[in-house]
């Protein structure tokens, strides 16, 4: 995540696949980019296996400077499909929503959970074996293991779980 110090925020459609390069090539070229990404955890045969997408497949936000007419060049960017146009003009993406999404993510350009949980709170798990079970949060420990309460088979059972693999029900 790169941004220069006066720029308009507009969306890029990616070629397949092409995040990483798309995002590399307008780097190299001087525009700012802004890629959210997701940790997901999806099961591949017996495995689990946590990785990172985008936010928005197939799409980033890149900055350009309004006094430069060099846009264009972004259209011919490697790995980069288009820059979204309605007319003949790039179309502006609201610098709020790229600047809340800039807020909540790290220095990588991870989300970040968005709240503070507590105990007693529902809450739905994002990685691991138990991808998409809900839970209730039982305790939270001064160094931010979380556990929580989950029903199994008509059981309480009591699992201890980072809170960035937590989200708010």
């Amino acid at each position: 995540m790169t941004t220069k110090a006066r720029t308009t925020w507009h969306l890029v459609q990616l070629k397949p696949n092409s995040a990483r390069i798309a995002e590399r090539n307008l780097l190299r070229q001087g525009f700012g980019v802004f890629l959210p990404r997701i940790e997901e955890t999806l099961r591949r045969g017996q495995q689990f296996v946590t990785e990172q997408r985008p936010l928005f497949p197939g799409y980033a936000f890149v900055g350009l400077d309004p006094a430069n007419p060099n846009w264009r060049s972004v259209n011919g960017t490697l790995g980069v499909s288009r820059l979204v146009s309605f007319g003949a003009a790039p179309a502006q993406v609201p610098d709020d929503l790229v600047l809340g999404l800039m807020a909540r993510c790290d220095g990588d350009g991870l989300l970040q959970p968005e709240a503070e949980l507590q105990p007693g709170d529902t809450v739905v798990l994002t990685h691991g074996p138990f991808t998409d079970f809900i839970a209730t949060i039982d305790r939270i420990t001064p160094d931010r293991r979380v556990w929580v309460l989950l029903d199994l088979m008509g059981q309480q059972v009591r699992l201890k779980a980072d809170a960035s693999h937590l989200a708010a029900v």
